[in-house]
């Protein structure tokens, strides 16, 4: 593409054409009127706060600090930020601007803004939808939002072929609590699991506090029996460890009773956003995409900086990425001039069945609108509409 093309938008940046437009927004719209039905409240987020305001989940996740452009307030000098995700404010929302008693559930929609991209060919504006409940630390609560989570997936017609992936990030942070590892073995620890590098991390581990705990922990992170069967005895008891285990397990078979076909992994050492995520994570893959088309997890204690900590869960997902490589036809009816009173009545009608109609306007013609799929004509004194 000549330079004099590329300019006008930078990288990870793109238009949105209307063939794509509009499927998604019917799958903004469709979403948000089922999160409505599972009692999910919709609220509207400022595009752009205070860092302050921002910083209550970049404080424990660097990740999402760096994702945030920054930019100086031209009213008061402060230091503002451009949302990068939307969990933040509505937190914000539920601790401090409308704290109610009880469980909260939130739903939004909106554009956030990342620096860079957040993975594999995405965008750096991408369109987040997401669903969060606040006051609630059962595991019903995070197997109805696991089940919101899927139906939301349902709702796109991409539930066929789709697998769940389970983890608890619970395990891994009890078995270094109980072993007393200091903050750089972690680290390696995790980055290790994150490679799935069983070699490195078999050697690693042999000089180890639990070190063949830590092993097993890689080794058989997806299968939970496996796993039961080469911990120690010690690990098994640690109360921590064994309410961690109970929920994964609990969540995974009251999921697979709600969704019997549906194909349920676990990854117990699945580390992506560590120390943002206080329990279980989960995410939803399709055959041949690399990135989930939604996820979430436990994120205790996110408005302790607004100064009410409360237990959380949640997830979100990118309606561009749910939607992409969809496409739909738009049909555009042509309706010649005029103000004869059955023409108007005809045109009305067209449009009440969801079409949309283009009533010309002075000299213009058919070429005068070259999108136009069909034409409303006169047929023996009755208005139709035929292909053009």
């Amino acid at each position: 593409m000549p330079i004099s093309e590329t300019w006008l938008l930078p990288d990870g940046v793109a238009d949105v054409l209307p063939e794509q437009a509009q499927v998604i927004e019917t799958l903004r719209r469709s979403a948000l009127d089922f999160l409505a039905s599972r009692g999910y409240q919709l609220v509207y987020t400022p595009f752009i706060e205070y860092i302050e305001s921002l910083s209550s989940l970049s404080e424990s996740n660097q990740d999402l600090d760096l994702a945030t452009f920054k930019v100086i307030d031209q009213l008061t000098g402060r230091l503002l930020g451009v949302r990068a995700d939307m969990t933040p404010q509505v937190a914000r929302i539920d601790a401090h601007v409308h704290p109610v008693e009880g469980v909260a559930r939130y739903c939004y929609a909106g554009t956030v803004l990342h620096t860079k991209p957040q993975g594999f060919n995405t965008t750096r504006a991408p369109l987040q939808l997401g669903a969060e409940l606040f006051g609630s630390d059962s595991i019903d609560a995070d197997v109805e939002m696991i089940d919101v989570m899927l139906s939301l997936i349902e709702t796109a017609n991409l539930v066929e072929g789709v697998h769940l992936d389970l983890g608890h990030v619970g395990l891994f942070r009890s078995l270094v609590k109980h072993a007393d590892l200091n903050k750089t073995t972690e680290r390696q620890l995790s980055d290790l699991y994150q490679r799935k590098a069983l070699p490195e991390l078999a050697e690693f581990t042999q000089k180890l506090k639990f070190g063949s705990d830590f092993y097993a922990l890689g080794r058989y992170a997806s299968d939970l029996a496996a796993l039961q069967r080469n911990l120690s005895a010690e690990i098994l008891q640690d109360e921590a460890f064994k309410q961690a285990f109970d929920a994964l397990t609990t969540t995974q078979a009251e999921i697979q009773a709600r969704w019997p076909k549906l194909h349920i992994g676990i990854d117990v050492v699945e580390l992506r956003s560590y120390h943002y995520h206080t329990g279980l994570m989960y995410a939803v893959y399709a055959p041949n995409r690399a990135a989930p088309l939604a996820q979430g997890g436990r994120y205790d204690g996110i408005g302790e900086h607004f100064g009410r900590a409360r237990p959380a869960t949640g997830f979100s997902c990118d309606l561009y990425a749910l939607s992409a490589g969809q496409f739909q036809a738009i049909k555009t009816v042509i309706a010649p001039k005029g103000t004869n009173t059955t023409l108007l009545a005809a045109i009305a009608q067209v449009r009440n069945n969801g079409l949309s109609v283009i009533q010309l306007l002075g000299e213009d013609d058919l070429t005068s609108v070259p999108n136009a799929t069909h034409q409303l004509v006169n047929v023996a004194g009755e208005w139709k509409v035929k292909q053009i």
